[in-house]
């Protein structure tokens, strides 16, 4: 299965979880050319037409809690921070006519799923398959501690809608239990990470995909980007000729206070990538 990823520098430890010591968001993603090729050429056979609706679409989000013991600290992520979460996203998915809501919270106690879990290893198929609930249209989220293992130093990770039907069990978001609002991940602890990451989950890409040439992110109205930003860079334009570098897009890799929406292209994209793969018409 193929799924994107957020790599941060995070130290690990075998009890509890290191705070949250990062300076820069790095970049892995196992997606492919291969993959984006047999993804899009799957989109374009099936997609779908959408009826005109003047609706927004609720998604339900389910989050498991997976912690090494029941403190904050081992990542026991109190109900106030989920709900925060979810605000958040609905405030950045609004242009979308998207509104996430929570349909539910398990909370796990297992100390090696929550050190780690990481794409494909086998901590996170063990975990989706005692957890995971619903079908192509549920968000099923897990706050892990990334702290070793093939997942150590990520922020967060998805599958995409075109993944689902070879792999339902899989879908979903696996993401640092402290970057919801208000965690200790600074900066990047307002939120955005899962925003990012169910960008991944609607069928976004990142913005600077394929960097100044070729067909990019699939969108184009997000401008070339050669490669991904940092912090909150100033007048940043990485391709010649195609504008300033999206920075502020929920798609790059800027602090969580620098992502600020997503474009109209983006928009269309995602709904179309959810009608066609997940059933949800917005």
């Amino acid at each position: 299965m193929f799924k994107a990823a957020f790599f941060v520098v995070l130290a690990a430890t075998s009890i509890l979880a290191s705070p949250f010591n990062s300076t820069r968001r790095t970049c892995g993603t196992v997606t492919s050319p291969t993959f984006i090729a047999d993804a899009e050429a799957r989109f374009k056979a099936k997609k779908v037409d959408r009826p005109f609706s003047i609706q927004a679409t609720t998604i339900p989000v389910r989050f498991h809690v997976i912690s090494e013991d029941n403190t904050v600290a081992g990542g026991n992520v109190p109900d106030s921070q989920l709900s925060a979460q979810i605000d958040v996203m609905n405030k950045a998915y609004a242009s979308a006519g998207i509104t996430w809501t929570l349909a539910g919270t398990t909370r796990t106690v297992n100390a090696d799923w929550f050190n780690n879990a990481g794409p494909d290893g086998s901590e996170q198929t063990s975990m989706k398959r005692a957890l995971r609930v619903g079908g192509a249209d549920t968000l099923n989220v897990y706050t892990v501690g990334f702290t070793s293992g093939s997942g150590a130093g990520l922020l967060g990770y998805s599958t995409f809608p075109s993944s689902y039907d070879g792999n339902p069990t899989d879908d979903g978001v696996v993401m640092l239990y402290s970057s919801v609002p208000g965690g200790t991940a600074a900066p990047y602890n307002l939120g955005q990470t899962l925003t990012h990451e169910a960008g991944h989950w609607v069928g976004l890409y990142h913005t600077f995909e394929g960097g100044c040439s070729g067909s990019g992110d699939e969108v184009s109205d997000t401008p070339p980007e050669a490669s991904p930003a940092f912090g909150c860079p100033t007048g940043r334009d990485t391709c010649s000729g195609g504008g300033a570098d999206p920075i502020h897009n929920f798609m790059d890799y800027t602090d969580d206070a620098c992502m600020t929406g997503f474009t109209s292209g983006q928009v269309a994209r995602m709904q179309d990538q959810i009608a066609t793969f997940r059933g949800i018409n917005v």
